[in-house]
């Protein structure tokens, strides 16, 4: 792959070294400093004059410093005439903030959107947004892949005789259908009502679960509310046993220890697409790579070839 230069920011510097182990590339050193004055400085230390540049940075916490210097990157990589530079966010926190639902409130998925673009990005790659229209912000091409093959594969040994995939909301539901279709086993969903940031109530489960072994099925997992809730419901409707699967796990708070302390719950499986430090993980925990599906997805883009057959929906 001539012509490459693949950079990796602070938020993940793991899977930006597996992915560029994937693509048989080097990972481009770059260097990050602060002034006295607390503000940032990116320089990168490799050559991108004509070349097509890819930035790895997930928006993981801090997400703010990440963010900036993930903007420091692109103007780094613009300011060195790179030919093209498209970001690899794995995690695109912003995505979140999605719609005006209350009166004078930001719409920061698009604001931050617009920023990278202003910053230099041509292209962006990303991975399961948490909604469909964040797509749209984006006034560059956008390749949105998502983890339901990986996921799925972890359950190519298992009995699923009597399993059933479990969406917590309404909203996740198509993403809960077509991964229920790659395990052949039947979907149910919760009705959701949010009251606050981490407070949810969900007050029936839409399928049958009764006796069955769940598996839930979420995007992302920060403080664990809407899972817990979940659980409680479908105890009371008497399910076998539970895993939960999600493509972002943020597990803040403790949330992670708090899952694991279930003890309906048997396994917890997400992606590498945000760091879990060791100390934090639990035994319950398996963590899945998706740096083969962005490595191939990169390739693509870099020998102008169709991503679609790794984001298109099975």
């Amino acid at each position: 792959m001539r012509d490459i230069a693949v950079f990796g920011g602070s938020a993940h510097p793991e899977l930006a070294a597996e992915v560029c182990a994937h693509l048989g590339v080097p990972l481009s050193p770059s260097r990050v400093d602060r002034f006295a004055n607390d503000c940032l400085q990116v320089q990168l230390q490799a050559n991108c004059r004509e070349r097509d540049v890819f930035l790895i940075q997930p928006l993981v916490e801090p997400v703010q410093e990440n963010l900036v210097e993930l903007l420091l990157m692109l103007d780094a990589a613009r300011g060195a005439s790179a030919a093209r530079i498209t970001v690899v966010m794995p995690h695109y926190a912003y995505a979140r903030s999605d719609k005006k639902d209350a009166p004078r409130i930001s719409i920061g998925g698009r604001l931050v959107a617009d920023l990278m673009v202003t910053a230099g990005a041509n292209r962006a790659l990303t991975m399961t947004l948490h909604s469909p229209q964040v797509h749209g912000f984006f006034s560059i091409p956008v390749d949105h892949l998502h983890a339901l093959r990986e996921l799925a594969s972890h359950f190519r040994s298992a009995d699923l005789s009597n399993a059933v995939v479990v969406s917590p909301d309404l909203g996740n539901a198509k993403e809960a259908a077509a991964f229920a279709r790659l395990l052949g086993v039947p979907v149910a969903a919760g009705a959701k009502q949010r009251f606050s940031n981490d407070r949810v109530s969900i007050g029936s489960v839409i399928g049958d679960v009764a006796g069955r072994d769940v598996i839930v099925l979420d995007d992302e997992i920060a403080k664990g509310s809407t899972v817990l809730e979940l659980l409680a419901r479908l105890r009371e409707l008497g399910v076998a046993s539970v895993r939960i699967v999600c493509t972002h796990g943020l597990f803040s708070s403790g949330a992670l220890k708090r899952l694991s302390d279930q003890p309906d719950v048997q396994e917890i499986i997400c992606t590498n697409t945000v760091p879990i430090p060791a100390g934090e993980r639990t035994g319950k925990l398996t963590v899945l790579s998706i740096a083969p599906a962005l490595a191939e997805a990169m390739r693509r883009i870099h020998n102008g070839e169709s991503v679609s057959a790794l984001f298109d929906a099975p």
